[in-house]
């Protein structure tokens, strides 16, 4: 039988904090070792505690949860790190830290339990901690009161929907809100291309190009789905045909 995972509870909500340390003792394989009500106070408790998951709240006077998040990445030896937060929108900012899950508040125990199904996961893992990427891997994507991980290599094609970017993921999407200048920044290029002002494709998931005689080039995607290529991407195109 696995250990159980020692957790670290920090939040200047009271009331959350007391949710949380009913859900802890209500899930399997959970030790609860502690709360903390602000960053400053969480990294002294990490450092002399040692807990394997950090159930972190973001919004928090002085040092926010992402900031925390950040000087944790720095440890030696790291704790899990789950958000839980009333707030979807800084699942943004959370793409530069390494969560392992985002859960907003409430907390169910449903989604805890996943949460701590991931953090396990991640523990079994290869001992070797693999380099960071300079591209963003994963999305954390607010969809029907939960957040859902989305990975990046598991995205066919991104369409902008006015203040809105379209992943989608076969004949899934989910609507992510961030302009389609900073996702191509985040994308890694080897993988992924931008065709025109409102989209971005996977280089994979393109099955030919075609124009129509007239100078417009379309991309006909792995799903028969055409995507027409902008004047100002045409370079970017005849790059990728070796021409």
């Amino acid at each position: 039988m696995a250990a159980d995972l020692r957790a670290l509870i920090v939040d200047d909500e009271p009331l959350a904090v007391e949710r949380l340390q009913i859900l802890c003792a209500q899930a399997e394989g959970v030790a609860l070792g502690g709360t903390a009500a602000d960053g400053e106070a969480a990294l002294r408790m990490v450092e002399a505690l040692s807990p394997d998951l950090l159930l972190l709240d973001i919004a928090m006077p002085g040092m926010s949860g992402i900031e925390v998040a950040a000087a944790i990445e720095k440890m030696a030896v790291r704790p899990a790190v789950v958000f839980c937060t009333a707030f979807d929108h800084f699942a943004v900012a959370a793409f530069d830290v390494a969560a392992v899950d985002y859960l907003l508040k409430p907390v169910t125990p449903e989604r805890l339990a996943k949460a701590i199904g991931r953090v396990r996961e991640k523990a079994a893992g290869p001992v070797e901690t693999p380099a960071p990427s300079a591209w963003t891997e994963e999305f954390w994507i607010s969809h029907r009161a939960e957040m859902v991980r989305v990975a990046a290599i598991d995205i066919d094609r991104i369409e902008a929907e006015r203040d809105y970017m379209r992943l989608w993921m076969g004949q899934r999407s989910f609507l992510l809100h961030q302009t389609i200048s900073e996702l191509e920044r985040r994308l890694d290029p080897e993988k992924f291309i931008r065709l025109h002002r409102s989209t971005i494709v996977r280089r994979d998931f393109i099955a030919k190009l075609k124009h129509d005689g007239l100078g417009v080039w379309h991309a006909v995607l792995d799903d028969g789905a055409e995507v027409r290529i902008g004047r100002t991407y045409h370079a970017a195109a005849r790059e990728m045909m070796g021409r």
